[in-house]
């Protein structure tokens, strides 16, 4: 590269094998059309398929702008996104996932907002090209995430996102294992925006993201940015203590006033089962915050590089003038 880029596109691939020439195709143009100074960062997931072989590739064709980041294993999207934001250069970050649900097109819209003043630019889309459970799916969790943490997402599905230089490296200063960067990043804004953009249906390939997935990031953004689900539960106790206590006094009061009696027993079974079920489901919750410290105290690399393609920088950005 010539000059510092003023731009850095994160994206994350994961056997995208069938799609990434479509991708090539739409966001070199797209980009080249800014005409400012830009670089764009895959991380190979720890594809099975032929992902890291198209990359090297393309990074031949275009090693000016395009630097290629390969893990050793499957980390995860949001950590193959991270370990963009520690090595991209740009300004500006802006993060779009490989299948092209997210046109490239759009992300001159999202510069526009971050040149209104904006430090983070989230994204709405216009029209959602999911399936009808997934719609729904995340409509609900968006609704019950934003009671829980407060944090406004209207669409937090939508990996199209716009950062500042300054937000990316509060975002890698943190070394959580467990994370949901939208939101860490929005935590972190001073001035957050949300804009409507383009979706369409994947250009090839299957989603990555299956029902335990989704469930199993929601759970990630929930626990990691509130205890509200810890204190429901305390209260939630509390509460059923008292109503037990009140229940106890109750069939002590019946027994002395009417005396020995068999009906009643298959009631206080169901109501044994169910405070049963909502202990287990608090032990369920509690055991879901120790095992993230528990992650987290082990102190293990969140992930592993195992090389990097990219062009070498002129004197005066590597040190040598």
């Amino acid at each position: 590269m010539n000059q510092k880029p003023a731009l850095s596109v994160v994206i994350p691939v994961y056997n995208e094998e069938t799609g990434l020439h479509l991708l090539f195709d739409r966001l070199y143009p797209a980009l080249d059309a800014l005409q400012i100074p830009y670089e764009i960062l895959f991380i190979n997931d720890g594809s099975r398929d032929r992902s890291a072989a198209l990359l090297r590739e393309q990074f031949q064709l275009r090693p000016e702008v395009t630097r290629v980041i390969l893990f050793n294993g499957n980390y995860g999207q949001h950590m193959a996104i991270m370990a963009g934001f520690e090595h991209c250069r740009g300004k500006r970050v802006i993060t779009l996932d490989a299948d092209l649900q997210n046109p490239p097109e759009e992300i001159v819209n999202l510069l526009a907002a971050m040149n209104q003043g904006h430090d983070y630019v989230g994204t709405i889309r216009r029209t959602r090209e999911d399936s009808a459970w997934r719609h729904w799916a995340s409509r609900l969790m968006n609704r019950l995430r934003e009671k829980v943490t407060h944090i406004h997402m209207t669409d937090q599905g939508c990996m199209l996102r716009a950062y500042d230089q300054r937000i990316i490296q509060a975002i890698v200063s943190c070394r959580e294992v467990n994370t949901y960067i939208p939101a860490l990043a929005y935590s972190f804004s001073s001035n957050p925006t949300e804009i409507v953009v383009g979706h369409e249906e994947r250009s090839a390939g299957e989603s990555k993201y299956s029902l335990y997935s989704l469930i199993r990031l929601n759970f990630d953004l929930i626990t990691g940015f509130s205890i509200l689900p810890l204190q429901f539960f305390s209260l939630l106790g509390m509460g059923l203590s008292l109503l037990s206590a009140l229940f106890v006094i109750f069939l002590v009061l019946r027994r002395l006033i009417v005396g020995p009696e068999a009906e009643g027993v298959f009631t206080l079974f169901a109501l044994t089962f169910f405070l049963i079920g909502i202990l287990l489901f608090g032990i369920g919750l509690l055991g879901e915050y120790i095992g993230r410290i528990y992650q987290q105290v082990r102190d293990r690399p969140r992930f592993l590089i195992q090389g990097i393609l990219e062009a070498p920088l002129p004197p005066e950005e590597s040190g040598d003038a």
